[in-house]
């Protein structure tokens, strides 16, 4: 399965998705497994996923979420969710409802930072 195939019926989701590869491209790109219930961007470890809220939320508020790990947290009210997942591992949860605005310099910066975390 494709990215393409992941979104397919969900424009937000595959806007996003492509705004974050071309982003990640410039940075020197990652590997990307495609599952069920997500795309995963890696380097030597996951670093950040994005998925369909719908695929597991009656009322979901958003079309595309952008979850990214990092070794704090944030504190900031765009994430929706912060979750400790380990000692040194924070998992933070983003709704996006326009890609296009919601995938700023501000997000793109964690982003980048989880990439560079991730080796």
């Amino acid at each position: 399965m494709t990215p393409e195939d992941f979104f397919a019926g969900n424009d937000a989701g595959l806007a996003a998705y492509r705004l974050a590869h071309d982003a990640i491209g410039g940075w020197g790109g990652c590997e990307e497994r495609v599952g069920r219930s997500q795309v995963c961007l890696r380097r030597a470890r996951a670093f950040a996923w994005l998925w369909n809220p719908r695929q597991y939320l009656r009322n979901a508020g958003a079309d595309v979420v952008v979850t990214f790990a990092l070794d704090h947290e944030l504190d900031s009210a765009r994430i929706k969710q912060a979750v400790r997942t380990g000692p040194l591992l924070v998992v933070h949860h983003v709704e996006l409802r326009d890609p296009a605005a919601d995938l700023d310099e501000e997000l793109l910066g964690w982003l980048r930072e989880a990439y560079d975390r991730a080796g």
